[in-house]
């Protein structure tokens, strides 16, 4: 589960490295990336917390 939290957070700094390039279109998708693998972490570590 933690490779998923470290590829959010790659995502998340390609995002901030090409939002300050000027590629604004590569950054969104990116954080969208970043996004759905933070919320698809937190909701495997819920069910993993329950069972």
């Amino acid at each position: 589960m933690s490779d998923l939290i470290g590829l959010a957070v790659v995502f998340l700094i390609l995002a901030f490295i090409a939002y300050i390039l000027g590629a604004r279109g590569i950054a969104g998708l990116s954080m969208n990336i970043a996004k759905w693998l933070v919320i698809i972490f937190v909701i495997l570590a819920i069910i993993s917390l329950l069972f």
